[in-house]
Order: C-alpha cells, then sequence, then structure tokens
C-alpha cells in the first residue's frame, strides 16, 4: 500500500500537458516494462494498459494510473521516456507555468515537436518528405536501458535444468557486418545504411551481458570464412560456456554477400561449429543471429479481418545433422575405458534467429538500423533476466509481426516482415545477466 500519491505539483504539469501527452506519447511495451521494473505499475496494470486498441486508449489509461502511484511516479515516467526517445514530451512537462504564458502562440507552434503519431516516428528532427524511402526515414538511436540484472533467486531455481552459464566472460561473440560493397565487384549491392548501428548495438548488448565481442566489419566472402575459421577454433572456448556468432548483410535464402559480391553459404557456418569440427564447444550452446534478406519477395501484408487496424511505422531496406560424429575427446564412460565414447549428433545445441522468411526481404531503418537488429536488443536488455532465448525470440518475432513501413507514395508503404528462428538446443537457455555465482 502506497503512503500517498503524486506530489501536487508534478500531478499539475500532467493535467496542464495531458493534452500534449494524449496526443504525441508513445505507449508501447518498453516504456511500460521500464515503469513495471521501476515498481510504479503492477503486471496488472500494464496488461491492462497495453490492452487498449488505440493509442489514445493506452495513453488515457497511464495518465490517469501516474498520479495515484506515489511520489516517485513523476520522475520514473520521464525517465522512461528519455530512456525511450521522448525527450520533448520529457522537456514538455519540465515547463513552468511562466514559462507558458511568456511564449507566443507562434513561439510554441515554432519551438514544440512535430505530432509524433507512430512508434518510428519519436524525436524525428525533420518532417518526412516524398524522397526514395531510406532518406525518407529519420529517428534518433536505439535504445540504450541497461541490461536488467539477473536475481541471484531466479539463478538458483533456474540452473539445474539449464545450460550451465557461469563463466566469466559468459563466452565470445563474433560479429561481422557488411555495410559497403566494392561498386566494382557487387554494382547490385547498395551500401547498408543503418548497418553501422546494428553491429555497434550487438557489441554493446553483448558486452553487457558478459561476452567478449569483436567486431569486423566489410569483408569479402573469402574474408568470413577465414574470420569464421579463426574464431571457432579459438582455445579460449574451452574455458567459457557459450559462443554468439551474428551476421550482417545482404543476402539470399541460405547464404549472405561478402562485399565482393561473393556467397557465403550459411550451412558452412553452421558446419563449422558442429560437434565434429568444434569440439571445444560440444554442449554447449551457440547462439546465431542472420540479419539479411532471404530473397527478394517484399511481404506486403494482408488485411486483419477481426482487429483493430493498427500503423506502426519504422523503415524498410530492402542443415539438418544426417549422420553422428564422434563425441566428446574429454567424455569415455568412467569405469572402462575400452567401452566405446558417447556419441553425438553432428549438429546440435545450436539456435539461430534469421531476420525475415525464406524468399523475403528485411527492413532496415537508415538512422536506428535494423528492425530485427533493434527487438532483439530491446528483448534482450529488458527480459535476459528471467526469460530464456528460445521465449525471447518468441517475444522478437511477436514485435516484427507488429511493424509495418511508413513511406508514402512508395510501394514500401506498409510493407511488413516476418522473423523467425530455428533451434537444436536441448535445454533452457538463461544467459543469467549480471550474476555470477559464488562456487
Amino acid at each position: 500500500m502506497r503512503e500517498c500519491g503524486m506530489l501536487e505539483r508534478d500531478k499539475l504539469a500532467l493535467r496542464r500537458r495531458s493534452a500534449d501527452l494524449c496526443k504525441d506519447l508513445v505507449v508501447d511495451e518498453m516504456l511500460i516494462q521500464l515503469l513495471h521494473a521501476d515498481n510504479i505499475l503492477t503486471e496488472s496494470m500494464a496488461e491492462s494498459i497495453m490492452a487498449g486498441q488505440t493509442s489514445q486508449k493506452r495513453n488515457w489509461r497511464l495518465l490517469l494510473l501516474l498520479p495515484k502511484r506515489g511520489p516517485r511516479a513523476f520522475s520514473s515516467f520521464c525517465s522512461a521516456l528519455r530512456q525511450t526517445e521522448q525527450q520533448h514530451l520529457c522537456d514538455l512537462l519540465a515547463q513552468s507555468p511562466e514559462q507558458d504564458d511568456k511564449e507566443t502562440h507562434v513561439d510554441r507552434v515554432a519551438r514544440s515537436p512535430l505530432p509524433h503519431p507512430t512508434q518510428e516516428e519519436i524525436s524525428a528532427k525533420r518532417a518526412r518528405t516524398h524522397e526514395s524511402m531510406e532518406f525518407s526515414l529519420d529517428a534518433d538511436s536505439p535504445i540504450n536501458t541497461p541490461v536488467l540484472p539477473c536475481t541471484p533467486d531466479f539463478y538458483l531455481s533456474r540452473c539445474q535444468q539449464s545450460y550451465r552459464l557461469k563463466s566469466s566472460p559468459r563466452g565470445y561473440a563474433l560479429v561481422i557486418s557488411n555495410v559497403t560493397f566494392d561498386s566494382g565487384a557487387a554494382p547490385d549491392l547498395d551500401p547498408r545504411k543503418g548497418g553501422e548501428v546494428d553491429d555497434e548495438v550487438l557489441r554493446k548488448v553483448f558486452t553487457e551481458l558478459d561476452y567478449l565481442v569483436s567486431v569486423h566489419r566489410d569483408l569479402t566472402a573469402q574474408d568470413m570464412r577465414t574470420c569464421i575459421k579463426t574464431f571457432c577454433r579459438r582455445a579460449e572456448h574451452r574455458t567459457v560456456d557459450s559462443c554468439v556468432v551474428c551476421l550482417l548483410s545482404h543476402g539470399v535464402e541460405g547464404a549472405i554477400y561478402g562485399t565482393d559480391g561473393q556467397l557465403l553459404q550459411l550451412d558452412w557456418v553452421f558446419e563449422a561449429f558442429d560437434n565434429a569440427h568444434c569440439p571445444l564447444l560440444q554442449n554447449k550452446p551457440k547462439m546465431f543471429f542472420i540479419q539479411a534478406c532471404r530473397g527478394d519477395e517484399m511481404d506486403c501484408g494482408v488485411e486483419q479481418i477481426d482487429g483493430p487496424a493498427r500503423t506502426l511505422s519504422p523503415s524498410c531496406e530492402q542443415r539438418d545433422a544426417g549422420r553422428e560424429g564422434e563425441g566428446d575427446t574429454d567424455s569415455t564412460q568412467r569405469g572402462d575405458p575400452r567401452r566405446p565414447r558417447i556419441k553425438l549428433p553432428q549438429r546440435s545445441d545450436m539456435i539461430c534467429g534469421f531476420a525475415s522468411l525464406k524468399g523475403t526481404a528485411a527492413m532496415r531503418n537508415t538512422k536506428r538500423g535494423s528492425w530485427f537488429i533493434q527487438e532483439l536488443n530491446t528483448a534482450l536488455r529488458l527480459h535476459a533476466r528471467d526469460t530464456h532465448l528460445a521465449d525471447i525470440l518468441v517475444q522478437v518475432n511477436r514485435r516484427i509481426k507488429e511493424r509495418e513501413g511508413y513511406a508514402p507514395g512508395t510501394a514500401h508503404h506498409r510493407c511488413k516482415e516476418m522473423s523467425e528462428f530455428t533451434s537444436s538446443l536441448c535445454k533452457d537457455l538463461y544467459l543469467f545477466p549480471k550474476y555470477q555465482p559464488q562456487y
């Protein structure tokens, strides 16, 4: 039970700006999760707010609840606004009535932000134009909310039935990001504007998750092979509990492009990390994230016949193990060295997230990076503390499903994307962020 409600001056600020907040505020899962994590909203309150079928209903439900949620609610709300790139609303709440009185109507129009009817337009610095889609989309950097920590109690309740993940570092992470392509060797491959945002986002989030991250940019297909071979042969894999591989480039189904226009087959990548070719990672989880098109078909979406219309607005971009291999060389059955070693499948303990479905294009914002990497970053930061990776990728799928491209006047307007993942994991994979067991 809270001892008191919001301070009167803070209630007044919310009332004074209620019209602006109702119109411009973007109440999404990120903002609600931040307020929930700060104990401002209960889980049932969060669910009730997000159940609103329009943005206005979600806004009003939150604004009606906040004044009743204690003296910390206002500062927590302002912090959540900053972290979800709605600083303009935070600044508006900080203005005093005296400042309002000094402003003329013209001043208000000139100095207030333009309306922000959709999530991708948050903090937009200029109005949209009818330029090509990549140039007409503008937004600030991806969210940088610190990764939420796992609690000791949660670790102890899950560690027995999940993959061992307590080494420090948790493992090594490799990020290969092709942004600029050779105009002579690959004239049809345009620069992946925003790709540099993706690799920095991945570097930061996996560093916070206690991985040692190496980023390599703009590699030919042969250089990618060499880099991957070197990485998977690292002797240090012996002492860590997992690994991460992120590949970002243009692509087709089953392969990604090097900067020279040559293809690197993904099946070769997975084979390089299988139980035969990478014995130091046997029985350890291996995570792959592929940000690339898997074809050139644009998903135009279909009309939903039994639900509310909604338009979010991001921007747009255009093998099974068939045999068994020997087990770990240290895994002889105890008591009789003459007995055969335990055998493993050729390939196991892998999970791979793909930005798009077979045959379809992946979406990328030139300022904030790719849809898939944005949502993966957000989900890991908010949910890795108590959610295993397969369920995190389900959450990413849900968020990607809700997104739509925004490019009025082009064939890409309201385009869609659908991510997916494949898994041969044999246990739950919890990353247990920021928790280090003492044994």
